[in-house]
């Protein structure tokens, strides 16, 4: 196991450095936020941490997770056809979902409560302008994680991904994106949140049945972090993330570092699955060179023989090019 290495370089949360945000490696910033007036309620106390929550909330309801004791928090599918999941989803207000975390905090095993990926402005108004995050040029979309002792699958993100302890305490476990390989990621579709999960439970591997989930461990990154403590997690690297207190608090920014006209590439894989794996193995080669071509190996070199009022998708690409050949794309998918 390696550390997750720790931000050294100048640091204001309210002008976040430029070089953190569009780093290549994940990176743990501690106590950068400690100043945070959540971080200071929740170094109070649960009940503080609650009262202040409430004093922004706007009575808007939020999706809820409840999971049985049995599943120790793991959130995750229900059995081994990868069909359903082995929670309850509830829309509950902020307050049944804090007094139902206060009220098993101190129980041996309890049940798992889990809100994920709520925008923050949209159910607590004036969060932001008091726990401040500055991106600069970046406009990220800020989410709250509120639970107990849940543990989430190893996953990516499209984006790129600050998080924010903000109560609590948590552990993050992170795999380089070649890990894939090794980290046995199930289906695309159905996955319990959005992206494809490892099926891989990480307090009891199977080792018989994912062997070469050993060298993912072996290779893997992992910190701890307490309320005010930050960890920036680069897109498509791997993460594990477990709560480990009886109330976990996390707010967390995703960014990406393209013009919003830019398509997501997962887009990309799901037609590539459709239109490129089944093929006979010579002509996938011959597809794998027409994309080390046009993709990655293109340069300004590669279409300087074509003039530039007719290169299109080969040239620059701007918002209308991008549409029209969306537009082009959705009537092929009809046929």
């Amino acid at each position: 196991m390696n550390d997750v290495p720790v931000w050294t370089g100048p640091f204001d949360p309210e002008a976040l450095p430029t070089e953190l945000l569009t780093a290549d490696r994940p990176c743990v910033v501690r106590g950068g936020f400690a100043h945070w007036p959540v971080v200071q309620a929740a170094r109070r106390s649960d009940a503080d941490l609650a009262r202040y929550l409430m004093g922004l909330y706007n009575g808007v309801r939020i999706g809820l997770f409840q999971l049985e004791p049995s599943a120790r928090g793991r959130v995750f599918y229900a059995d081994d056809t990868l069909q359903d999941f082995n929670f309850q989803r509830f829309a509950a207000t902020l307050d049944q979902v804090l007094s139902g975390l206060l009220g098993v905090a101190q129980h041996p095993e309890p049940p798992a409560l889990y809100v994920g990926s709520t925008t923050v402005e949209a159910v607590l108004p004036g969060f932001m302008a008091a726990n401040p995050m500055g991106f600069g040029r970046f406009d990220p979309l800020v989410s709250l994680w509120l639970g107990n002792r849940t543990r989430i699958a190893a996953h990516y993100d499209l984006p790129d991904n600050l998080a924010v302890v903000a109560a609590g305490r948590r552990r993050f476990t992170l795999f380089a994106p070649e890990q894939i390989h090794n980290l046995y990621v199930g289906p695309l579709d159905p996955t319990p949140a959005g992206q494809p999960i490892s099926l891989v439970d990480f307090a009891q591997p199977d080792h018989a049945r994912f062997p070469r989930f050993a060298t993912a461990w072996a290779a893997r990154q992992e910190v701890e972090l307490d309320p005010g403590d930050a960890i920036f997690i680069p897109s498509m690297w791997f993460h594990h993330v477990e709560g480990l207190a009886p109330v976990n608090l996390l707010i967390n920014a995703w960014w990406r570092q393209t013009p919003d006209h830019v398509d997501s590439p997962l887009s990309t894989l799901r037609l590539a699955l459709m239109t490129l794996r089944d093929l006979p193995e010579k002509e996938r080669r011959i597809w794998q060179h027409h994309f080390q071509h046009f993709v990655w190996e293109a340069d300004a070199d590669t279409w300087a023989h074509i003039p530039e009022a007719a290169r299109g998708l080969l040239g620059p690409i701007d918002e209308p090019l991008s549409r029209q050949a969306r537009a082009q794309l959705l009537n092929q998918l009809k046929r």
